[in-house]
């Protein structure tokens, strides 16, 4: 029987490293795959999304008022 190589990493983490690159990428992100990042995030991974957030924040001159709310509460 031919043995299966574990992918470095379990499928949550490549699922949300994807996610993530999406988002740093996308001036708009979709609020479906925001939800969907922030259900597979881990408290110690929040900080490193929100850095993402605010980066795309600063990017535009008029940032998204629910995307400011979203940031705020996962501040908090």
């Amino acid at each position: 029987m031919p043995q299966t190589r574990k992918p470095h990493g379990d499928v949550r983490e490549i699922l949300l490293d994807a996610l993530l690159d999406k988002v740093a990428d996308d001036r708009f992100p979709s609020l479906s795959m925001l939800d969907m990042i922030e259900s597979l995030l881990r408290p110690d991974e929040v900080e490193i999304y929100v850095r993402i957030l605010l980066r795309n924040v600063r990017a535009e001159k008029y940032p998204s008022m629910p995307l400011l709310r979203r940031i705020s509460a996962l501040t908090q």
